[in-house]
């Protein structure tokens, strides 16, 4: 006689998006952290047993739990502690000036005051700060003001002192000093910002656990219920891992992350995970090592990203080549034969030309068809570059938050023509790549309806359209960021759609994601409730 299994909870009376395959369903029956079962309200509910939870969804829409490719997740909860330097909060020069001026006014004298997130095109002066701005707005203080895209940031006289850097300072290897009429200016990019950040003090191990909770409930509160943290290491080394470690026990986790290793030369935390059989894959299904990750080149906005043909205006500028060839198929290779997935950061075709190269390389040397070595960004591919991809099994991982945010940059450094073809995620769905999408929070906000409006509309922030042959369809975005997502990581079989036997984190959203017009994904949606492993742990229902 078979045994009836009760559902630990039932959702039902909602419309619940299962996957692009499955389609959507009124019910979903949770067991032991996991989907039992998915049909009609009448096909669940009789599941119901004496202990089991119902909740009414009252018509709402869910899907599976929302997740984010590449973020900082460590971070973007310390960073909201910092100046927000953002368009939104410092819409001009002046106001920003003003939250420097207004944070260094209740810091002591002599501690750092931090910024980020602003634009210098979206500023109304149309450039970076100045060392000189900073100094009159915060002259007691040492300063770093970081752009959005943090591969460029910005040093008053009293940081680039406490770091020693000169107009003499030899320019570090891949990075960028700015002088102007021979005088420092204060734009540090690329590795040149390494000089500063070195004397700035290192994040404790309870502040790293502060920012991974601090993120993760932010996280949740969007429906977010994972994400890939894309540079364990960058802040405080391998410290990082014992504060995952730690909040993990604690129950300080609140998403499931995979973890990406910084594998950059000087500053890989690679060799000491190895040494403690932190290869990819090991872990579970709330925190797993991921990938290695080094970094090939800055950022378009703030051109640096490493292009084939010059930028707008700039006719001796291509960009920034961090490493050389031979370094990076070095990397490649090494960590490849060691059995790690690798995600590298690689924007220009120049990067992704040297990565794609080196990941060719690694795989002819040591076939495996199935590792899934991404490309972090891959802001603009060639079609024979696109072509290899696919050949190889390498995955795009792009960020479509930065086509809303950042679109017009885009077109502004590079013009017209090449600006709009930044990002071609249908592109790359038509071509069967799978790609996925996040933010790289905190270089914009993890808040994902900014990245649903600029996958389906192709509009940037200002109604720009970046190329309207690249949208996609409403599933097909919501399956870049969910089923995707967890491809990504090789976590298909585990989350990412709500079937029987996957993890039972599920979104819950006051639009529905699928009839809404663009506008209100963008302006009036909310998540009302997210659930991890069939546990509500964001509840904004009222």
């Amino acid at each position: 006689m078979a045994v009836r299994i009760e559902a630990d909870l039932i959702l039902h009376n909602g419309r619940i998006w299962c996957g692009r395959e499955e389609g959507s369903c009124e019910a979903v029956a949770v067991w032991q952290g996991k989907v039992l079962a998915t049909g009609s309200n009448a096909e669940m509910l009789s599941l119901k047993g004496s202990r089991t939870e119902v909740i009414d969804l009252d018509g709402r829409f869910a899907s599976p739990g929302l997740i984010d490719n590449h973020l900082h997740l460590i971070s973007t909860g310390i960073v909201m502690g910092w100046v927000d330097a953002t368009p939104a909060a410092a819409p001009t020069h002046a106001a920003l000036m003003r939250q420097i001026a207004e944070r260094a006014a209740v810091t002591p004298k002599g501690e750092w005051v931090r910024a980020r997130g602003y634009d210098q095109v979206k500023l109304d002066t149309g450039r970076h700060p100045t060392r000189a701005d900073l100094d009159l707005a915060a002259p007691d203080h040492p300063v770093l003001v970081t752009r959005a895209c943090g591969h460029v940031a910005i040093a008053n006289s009293k940081a680039l002192m406490l770091a020693g850097v000169t107009e003499a300072t030899p320019v570090p290897d891949g990075g960028v000093i700015g002088l102007t009429d021979g005088k420092l200016n204060g734009l540090l990019a690329e590795n040149a910002m390494n000089l500063v950040r070195a004397v700035i003090p290192s994040a404790t191990t309870a502040e790293l656990i502060d920012g991974i909770e601090r993120a993760g409930q932010y996280l949740l509160s969007l429906g977010i219920t994972s994400c890939m943290d894309a540079a364990v290491g960058q802040l405080s080394g391998f410290e990082e891992i014992q504060a995952y470690e730690m909040a993990k026990i604690a129950g300080r986790l609140p998403v499931r992350v995979w973890l990406t290793l910084l594998g950059d030369p000087g500053v890989s935390i690679v060799e000491d995970c190895w040494r403690a059989g932190l290869i990819s894959g090991a872990g579970d299904d709330m925190l797993r090592v991921g990938a290695v990750k080094i970094f090939l080149d800055g950022s378009a906005g703030g051109r640096t990203a490493w292009m084939t043909k010059p930028y707008k205006d700039e006719p001796e500028n291509l960009g920034v080549q961090m490493l050389p060839d031979a370094v990076v198929e070095e990397i490649v290779q090494s960590c490849h034969d060691r059995g790690y997935q690798m995600a590298c950061h690689a924007i220009g075709d120049g990067a992704i030309e040297q990565l794609i190269t080196a990941y060719e390389k690694a795989l002819a040397a040591n076939p495996d068809p199935d590792r899934r070595h991404r490309v972090e960004h891959c802001g603009y591919p060639s079609a024979e570059q696109n072509a290899r991809m696919k050949a190889a099994g390498i995955l795009p991982a792009p960020q479509m938050a930065f086509i809303h945010d950042f679109g017009d940059s885009y077109i502004s450094v590079l013009g017209e023509e090449r600006g709009v073809k930044s990002y071609p995620i249908g592109t790359w769905a038509r071509m069967g790549l799978k790609p996925s999408t996040g933010s790289d929070s905190p270089v914009c906000s993890p808040n994902p309806f900014p990245d649903l409006y600029a996958m389906i509309t192709r509009q940037t922030g200002k109604g720009t359209v970046m190329d309207a042959s690249e949208k996609l369809s409403r599933e097909e975005a919501l399956q870049a960021y969910t089923e995707y997502g967890a491809h990504s990581q090789k976590a298909e079989n585990v989350k990412g759609r709500l079937v029987a036997g996957q993890w039972a984190d599920i979104a819950v959203f006051d639009n529905d994601l699928l009839t809404a017009s663009p506008e209100a994904i963008l302006s009036d949606t909310r998540c009302l409730l997210t659930l991890l492993a069939g546990r509500v742990v964001h509840d904004a229902r009222g």
